[in-house]
């Protein structure tokens, strides 16, 4: 089966023109298919402000209400998914920049309002698997901004983590996927204020028992969750990684139980 690298990256990466370009560098020289997903970054939080619409977070989570959207559409779909793309240009690499409302290559539903409405957020339900394997059979590169559609004219900001886990778990179909959840850390820490303190490995169960003793918390909960996912859902290979953990095997590798019982 044909490999497929799946590359997201996020944070305070995205805002680091240094960081940046050493990611897109380190992606741009992985060989065969593969595909990149970004976030938003602080500029979405930047814009809005400039704007005079104040953004509104709950548990790092952003309220995206209809003047929210339009910028994050704005913002993540135009402005740095094209700017992405250009850099990516200028490395050799010929990329598309996406939204999952083009060729209806990914397909979302709005979140129910539970105890908190986050307003046009989407919760991913397809993706068109024939149509990706498409560009990469006409050695195009996709690259998804974190914006999507319900497939009835609206638009939804969508979580990155959960595009890259959805596209890894769907494609998993038809390659062997390596899925790395790249950031500003070099992997999951073991003490947040050490860096070098990386977990090599992370499996389920020890996973649950750092979460609960409040060692992994806050912004890195979804991520691990969403590698978790991926995981269970078939994908072969999950990491958490730093620049570094693009070109080699660095990081924490996200393994299942019984993979961990195993080594």
């Amino acid at each position: 089966m044909q490999k497929l690298t799946i590359l997201k990256i996020g944070g305070k990466l995205l805002d680091d023109d240094t960081q940046l370009g050493s990611a897109l560098s380190a992606f741009a020289n992985i060989a065969g298919a593969k595909i990149l997903v970004h976030g938003g970054g602080k500029k979405g939080s930047e814009i809005s402000r400039r704007l005079g619409i104040e953004p509104q977070m709950v548990e790092g989570r952003r309220i995206t209400d209809a003047a929210t959207l339009e910028v994050v559409t704005m913002v993540y779909a135009g402005l740095l998914n094209k700017a992405v793309v250009a850099k990516l240009q200028a490395l050799g690499c010929n990329a598309i920049g996406l939204s999952g409302a083009d060729g209806n290559a990914i397909l979302a539903k709005k979140r129910g309002a539970g105890a908190i409405d986050y307003g046009f957020v989407g919760d991913v339900e397809t993706v068109n698997n024939p149509l990706i394997i498409s560009f990469l059979e006409n050695n195009l590169i996709p690259v998804f901004s974190p914006i999507t559609h319900d497939g009835n004219g609206q638009l939804l900001n969508t979580n990155a983590d959960t595009i890259a886990r959805m596209l890894a778990v769907s494609l998993s179909k038809n390659f062997e996927v390596k899925l790395l959840f790249c950031f500003e850390k070099n992997g999951v820490l073991l003490d947040p204020t050490d860096d070098d303190s990386v977990l090599p490995s992370l499996d389920t169960e020890t996973y649950e028992q750092y979460r609960a003793s409040g060692v992994i918390s806050e912004g890195m909960v979804p991520k691990l969750d969403n590698a978790f996912a991926a995981k269970n859902g078939g994908v072969e290979e999950v990491w958490v990684c730093g620049v570094e953990g693009i070109s080699g095997q660095k990081g924490t590798q996200i393994l299942l139980q019984t993979e961990a019982i195993l080594r």
